[in-house]
């Protein structure tokens, strides 16, 4: 099993790019939150299993913490 956190970026067009930090190139699309997420677990895993093709290793996120800061003003 792996873990992989997303970042979902809302688009001024609409819809949502999402991008896998731990996997390098691995963006995708979606036209809401949902179906971002359902392509963005897609895109995951035709990466993951391109890579176990190849014979190389898989990263994750499975032991990184992530936190977002707030600053009021700088």
């Amino acid at each position: 099993m792996y873990t992989y956190k997303i970042h979902l970026h809302k688009e001024a067009e609409g819809g949502y790019t999402v991008s896998v930090p731990a996997l390098p190139g691995c963006i995708t699309y979606g036209e809401d939150v949902d179906e971002a997420i359902a392509m963005a677990k897609e895109a995951i895993e035709l990466y993951v299993e391109e890579l176990q093709e190849r014979g190389e290793i898989v990263p994750d996120d499975s032991n990184t913490l992530e936190y977002s800061l707030t600053l009021e003003s700088v």
